[in-house]
């Protein structure tokens, strides 16, 4: 596949400052992206009845390749560029089914402490409907998949009069043996295997993609600082600008989230995710 722009897809589990680094990358010269949050609706059309966002290199079919790669060109056809950025945070199930249709693309893996992960994903299993952010989505629904969306929207919403945590029936990347825990695990539970099986399950990929294509950062650190890692990223991506503009590009990166566990879980809560976060914390080198 050669085109005339890079795929630079953004890796890491929900919640974990992807859409800020989507939001910095794209105010630099040459990047641009979907109007909208994510496009997994674009990933897994050809795929839509799988019941997991785990998808093998084996799924991406030549139609699914081809309608995907269409979708890509479509949008540096709409906005020029030369570097497509996109952020489907799905995708950290399924690296090597996102490099078998995009072959030449550059990955950025986005980690975050799994306890601030937790806290901020179990805001979202909760939230209230935003119909301006469905809607924004919703464009992107090709028009043979938009029946079955539409009625997977209105289950996943009457999930909340239905359990007594009052949280939606999926929220954010589909694990395999999600289905299992939201009868047997508490949501803070269900958000901490989200997240260690989505940062796993990236990680066990990259090893599979020439090294000189994958740059891992650490959320903690990017914020901390900011002008330093968007250049070490411009220099990845070889994108050309001044340093004016990379201070432009993070004037709104913030750390005011980070340690937001250590006020807003209890010591029991803590104890009770502790040995689904542990490991994979530790591999990342976070604290225990």
């Amino acid at each position: 596949m050669l085109t005339s722009y890079l795929p630079v897809i953004i890796i890491g589990a929900g919640r974990s400052g992807t859409n800020m680094l989507r939001d910095v990358l794209t105010r630099l010269p040459g990047c641009v992206t979907w109007p909208c949050d994510e496009i997994n609706y674009i990933w897994r059309h050809g795929n839509r009845d799988h019941p997991t966002d785990e998808f093998t290199p084996q799924m991406a079919s030549l139609p699914v390749k081809s309608f995907i790669r269409r979708s890509f060109d479509s949008l540096h056809e709409s906005y020029g560029g030369t570097h497509v950025i996109e952020k489907t945070c799905a995708n950290s199930l399924r690296v090597g089914f996102v490099r078998e249709v995009l072959p030449d693309a550059y990955f950025i893996h986005l980690v975050r402490d799994g306890r601030d992960v937790v806290v901020s994903a179990a805001i979202r299993w909760t939230a209230p409907l935003d119909l301006p952010y469905v809607v924004k989505k919703a464009r992107f629904v090709p028009l043979s998949d938009m029946p079955f969306y539409a009625s997977r929207y209105l289950i996943n919403h009457a999930g909340r009069i239905l359990n007594g945590e009052k949280r939606l029936s999926f929220w954010g990347p589909r694990f395999i043996g999600l289905e299992d825990m939201l009868g047997s695990k508490s949501l803070l539970e269900i958000c901490a295997h989200q997240w260690a099986r989505c940062v796993t399950r990236a990680g066990d990929a990259f090893p599979g993609i020439s090294p000189e294509r994958i740059l891992e950062l650490r959320y903690e650190d990017f914020v901390a600082e900011p002008f330093n890692l968007t250049s070490q990223i411009t220099d990845f991506l070889s994108i050309r600008c001044d340093s004016d503009l990379v201070r432009y590009a993070v004037s709104s990166v913030s750390q005011k989230s980070v340690g937001n566990w250590r006020r807003q879980l209890s010591k029991q809560a803590i104890t009770k995710i502790a040995p689904i976060l542990n490991p994979v914390l530790k591999k990342y080198h976070y604290e225990d």
